[in-house]
């Protein structure tokens, strides 16, 4: 299979599958990335960042806001870009969940 072929088969996923082969592409490049994890008890079980406490719907909040992922780079600077496409990843494939918590945490 060529890339073209490729591009014209993804083109025709539809965005939580995208989403999906995007966290795909992310784990194998990145060796094991730790992904979105949810953790009973750490931030009130809400989807984060791999070991981190940061929540995937304060993110989508900040990029919401105007953020470049650069700015949250600086904010968070122990974030890589594969943990930011897992992120951004999630939050389309989840977007009830991520806009529940948005109205939750307002």
């Amino acid at each position: 299979m060529t890339i073209q072929e490729l591009e014209t088969q993804v083109l025709t996923l539809n965005p939580a599958d995208k989403a999906k082969l995007i966290s795909i592409l992310t784990q194998n490049l990145t060796n094991g990335s730790l992904g979105i994890k949810k953790t009973p008890g750490v931030c009130g079980g809400d989807a984060c960042v791999g070991n981190t406490r940061i929540p995937v719907w304060v993110l989508v909040g900040y990029r919401r806001l105007g953020c470049s992922d650069a700015e949250l780079f600086k904010c968070y600077p122990h974030l890589t870009a594969a943990d930011l496409v897992n992120a951004w990843a999630y939050a389309d494939a989840y977007p009830d969940e991520i806009e529940q918590a948005i109205r939750e945490n307002d």
